[in-house]
């Protein structure tokens, strides 16, 4: 055998590997989740509504501009049992229940000031309930709403980047930091 041979050779071999591990890893991937199959897009820009009313913009961006409402959606589908799916999306209408009553329209047409009273009576309803539940009661739905809110938006490399102090690489583990009163909190 010469060397031009053994070359062919090895990259007949070579080549046969990639492609076939290539097949081999394509037959594995499962096709991505779509939010929608539980949530429509009015409902995914509602919760984006209700997100950015209780983390607005300031000097850092909303929980909207994030896209909170697919992050809800998504936790919602994948993280939580039927009854707690139920629970969150029936939440939703009685968002806009909740705003129809008090002005006479949907949440998405309301002002933002409008948004932001509705939304803290719902807080202060969710916050009088959790104090008399028990264990195998259902959860309340604004709470779920709010939870998930803050959890997207702390997590998400705007959250930790810009509303949380960031150091990408920390150093030394140092228990005296100083902290002066609005220092942000640390995400790292």
């Amino acid at each position: 055998m010469n060397r031009r041979e053994a070359i062919e050779r090895v990259a007949l071999i070579m080549g046969g590997t990639v492609i076939g591990a290539e097949f081999f890893l394509s037959g594995c991937v499962t096709a991505p989740k779509n939010y929608n199959e539980l949530f429509s897009n009015d409902q995914v820009a509602l919760m984006d509504e209700i997100g950015d009313t209780i983390i607005p913009a300031t000097k850092t961006p909303g929980a909207k501009a994030i896209g909170i409402g697919k992050f809800m959606a998504f936790m919602v589908k994948d993280c939580y049992n039927d009854k707690n799916q139920a629970i969150f999306t029936d939440g939703l209408t009685k968002v806009n229940d909740a705003c129809k009553k008090k002005y006479n329209a949907d949440f998405m047409a309301c002002t933002p000031a409008q948004r932001t009273e509705v939304l803290n009576a719902l807080d202060a309803e969710q916050k009088a309930y959790t104090k008399t539940k028990k264990k195998e009661d259902p959860n309340h739905y604004f709470r779920m709403l709010k939870e998930l809110t803050l959890l997207g938006y702390f997590t998400s490399k705007e959250g930790c980047t810009q509303a949380l102090r960031y150091v990408p690489v920390p150093g030394k583990y140092d228990g005296n930091l100083p902290y002066k009163k609005g220092d942000k909190a640390w995400a790292t």
